[in-house]
């Protein structure tokens, strides 16, 4: 299975201007393990100490918001993930 995980320009600079990765996973949260395995640079920047992901980060999948709970999230094969982030401020 292959989802394809296109990357915010925002971290394509850590990764040498790749804006998107074929990973494969059933899951949202595996594909971007994979990610960060083939991307270590990425991997602080996508996850938390705890594992989660940062505030101000969505997923989205297809076009849709992928949810509370993304990195649970099943995907399937042909599936286009896409990181963003929201600005924060007050």
């Amino acid at each position: 299975m292959s989802v394809e995980i296109n990357i915010p320009p925002s971290l394509q600079a850590l990764i040498d201007g790749v804006r998107q990765v074929n990973i494969a996973g059933g899951t949202i949260g595996e594909c971007l393990k994979d990610l960060t395995l083939r991307y270590p640079q990425l991997k602080t920047k996508i996850f938390m100490r705890n594992g989660k992901l940062p505030r101000g980060m969505n997923i989205f999948i297809n076009g849709a918001s992928a949810g509370p709970r993304p990195l649970d999230r099943s995907v399937r094969d042909g599936d286009k993930v896409h990181i963003a982030y929201i600005v924060l401020g007050g």
